[in-house]
């Protein structure tokens, strides 16, 4: 064996211990500052509920009920739980980089599908045949033109999600309508197969960020991930179209020429489509503005901006216009269940569900986050979270709303973890789906 390679193996076990010992340092106070947070918050919720606070939240701070319930049909997602914490960390490893790209969507797909599957098909396919979701406003429209019109000037006539977001997703499903495909079934296969590829987007991103070791060392971490549980809605339609819209702009940001160029416009065509399916993917933005100011990438900035204004002007030609649905949104949230929803008990909570979609294994790994070509993504990610927090615009259901912003802290949680030992790595790993199937199990959540 050659002195480079003894050399070399020397070097990363001492990164290795090092990182061993700075984790073993850091978990005990991250774990007891989450779990201090989460368990507080419940109390506190009760509390309020004990003294008449009317907030839909039954769970708290997660939406739904406390319900423990297992059946055969949790079989499947603790033999994909297994299966992932088996062999994802080998398989980020040796497989290439294409191959792994393509590994981590079908495993986080399966991962995701299982966990759905929990409550059997109806739980898989609950939010999208819910009378507040999107497909419910499908019988109200006949006339697109009439709709956007609407949206703006009655909002509260359509169902709830409806009236809180952008006519983007229901004009989708017009169009899946019109292909006989507008059912809760097509519904949540898009919802779960959009999320799902935002697993491979954001480890695209790593590898241009920080390196390919890094990206494989988080590729498990993004698959096994508890924020799958909130991938049968709306907003995993969004977060799977925002990741790409990163993806694309980070790339235009680190390189040149005209293949940069290329890739910013495509950035914008899909930031155009994201502010049509959600309001709050305008803050996903901050993620690679974060990276342009970094790089000083002008050019590109310009570049991703122009199919956003030419889509923005487009709407209004035909009857919508962007801050007017936005206005028409805020005053309809005003009046919904959020009005008696105390304000600064969800300025709390909402970081406490944040917390629990997350798992144990983030909470460590920011708390130890020491990759700097990462922490422009960091920033960028909770200084959305805090402005969406502190906007009141979210009271509660974070854990679905918020899911844009989730994977990009996964990412660099996991980062902190790159040097430890592959025993080590799957132990987290192993934490992070056991979370995941507890939470499920425990809570029914409407999604």
């Amino acid at each position: 064996m050659s002195r480079a390679v003894l050399d070399r193996g020397t070097k990363e076990a001492k990164g290795a211990r090092a990182t061993t010992a700075g984790l073993d340092q850091v978990a005990p106070f991250a774990l007891a500052a989450g779990a201090t947070l989460i368990v507080a918050t419940h109390a506190w919720g009760r509390w309020l509920q004990a003294r008449g606070h009317r907030m839909a939240v039954n769970a708290p701070p997660l939406t739904g009920n406390l319900d423990p319930r297992v059946s055969w049909w949790s079989v499947p997602a603790l033999a994909v739980g297994a299966g992932v914490v088996g062999g994802a960390e080998r398989a980020a490893r040796i497989l290439r980089w294409r191959h792994l790209l393509w590994a981590s969507f079908g495993a986080a797909l399966a991962w995701s599908v299982s966990l759905a599957l929990w409550d059997g098909v109806a739980g898989l396919v609950a939010a999208p045949a819910a009378p507040v979701d999107y497909l419910a406003a499908l019988p109200q429209i006949d006339d697109v033109g009439m709709f956007l019109h609407s949206l703006v000037d009655a909002p509260r006539t359509f169902p709830t999600h409806v009236q809180a977001h952008p006519p983007g997703f229901v004009l989708f499903l017009v169009g899946m309508r019109s292909l006989g495909l507008a059912t809760p079934g097509w519904v949540a296969a898009v919802e779960h197969v959009l999320a799902a590829s935002s697993a491979p987007a954001v480890l695209i991103t790593a590898r241009a960020l920080a390196g390919e070791r890094v990206a494989r060392a988080a590729a498990p971490f993004l698959v096994g991930t508890p924020i799958v549980l909130a991938w049968s809605s709306g907003d995993a339609v969004f977060l799977g179209v925002g990741a790409w819209a990163v993806t694309w702009s980070v790339l235009a940001f680190v390189g040149d020429g005209r293949r940069a160029d290329g890739l910013a416009l495509a950035s914008g065509l899909a930031w155009a489509l994201g502010i049509f399916l959600s309001y709050g993917l305008v803050l996903l933005a901050l993620v690679p503005l974060a990276v342009a100011v970094e790089r000083r990438a002008v050019r590109a900035v310009v570049l991703v901006a122009l199919p956003v204004v030419v889509a923005i002007l487009g709407a209004a030609v035909v009857g919508f216009w962007w801050l007017d649905g936005l206005n028409a949104t805020r005053e309809a949230y005003s009046l919904s269940i959020a009005r008696v929803r105390p304000y600064h008990y969800f300025l709390v909570a909402n970081l406490a569900a944040i917390a629990i979609a997350l798992g144990p294994a983030v909470w460590v790994g920011l708390a130890r986050h020491r990759n700097r070509r990462l922490a422009v993504v960091a920033a960028g990610a909770l200084l959305a979270i805090v402005l969406a927090d502190l906007s009141g615009l979210s009271k509660a259901e974070v854990e679905r709303i918020w899911l844009p912003f989730l994977p990009w802290l996964t990412l660099v949680g996991a980062s902190a973890l790159t040097g430890l030992g592959v025993s080590g790595r799957r132990g987290w790993l192993a934490t992070q789906m056991a979370w995941a199937v507890v939470v499920q199990w425990a809570v029914l959540a409407p999604w």
